[in-house]
């Protein structure tokens, strides 16, 4: 039996929406943020020594990382098309998307969200002014030029492809949802409306509708 250790209002939700395409048998084990540091409980790092989420059991395997689970999943139980076939352009768009979204798209959103807090939080009015020099600094001179590149690579993409890797669904469509889903409920979907387009047709999808269900609230959904 495959155990999702699913923490709340995270990267786990799309686990359970693959889980959920797949058609396979698997249980929940709920961990809950801390409230004061929004971080995962130490309990999970009894799973995995790192604590984070989403992580799997499946029998005596564990596996950790939102793509090598995806990929894993797919491997063991996909009968369908959510890993294309070996040696074909879906293959290659599949495996390229599958570490575009982590290994590209996300770093700035997180570096945005990490020099938003710190114009959020800065205190007293002096401190204010020269945290928000550095953050407006490093997002125009970096993240944010890089951050706009790709969503626009990403929404041009979108604009010729229903899907990331081939004619149907496939596991990077579930990796891709996270980051895709995040810039969305920002407010920014007007500028990109192929992603807009893209995360409404995820959304609609009867397995997503359903691992949303089972998962609790979701702030992106």
């Amino acid at each position: 039996m495959i155990t999702l250790h699913h923490l709340n209002n995270s990267r786990s939700q799309r686990i359970l929406w693959m889980l959920e395409e797949l058609g396979v048998e698997y249980e929940i084990k709920r961990y809950q943020r801390d409230d004061q540091t929004n971080l995962a409980p130490e309990s999970l790092k009894k799973v995995h020594q790192l604590g984070k989420s989403p992580v799997i059991t499946d029998g005596e395997v564990t596996v950790a990382e939102s793509g090598a689970i995806i990929d894993y999943l797919g491997r063991k139980y996909s009968e369908s098309s959510l890993i294309p076939h070996a040696d074909t352009e879906a293959y290659r768009q599949y495996t390229y998307w599958l570490h575009f979204a982590e290994g590209t798209l996300m770093p700035p959103m997180v570096a945005k969200l990490v020099f938003d807090k710190v114009r959020q939080n800065a205190k007293p009015f002096f401190v204010k002014m020269i945290a928000n020099k550095i953050a407006d600094k490093v997002m125009d001179g970096y993240y944010g030029v890089n951050l706009v590149a790709n969503l626009k690579y990403v929404d041009q993409y979108l604009a010729e492809n229903e899907w990331f890797a081939g004619d149907t669904l496939s596991g990077a469509d579930v990796q891709m949802s996270f980051p895709l889903e995040a810039m969305a409920s920002r407010n920014v979907a007007g500028e990109y409306p192929n992603i807009a387009a893209y995360v409404k047709r995820i959304h609609a999808r009867p397995a997503y509708q359903q691992g949303l269900s089972r998962g609790g609230h979701y702030d992106y959904a």
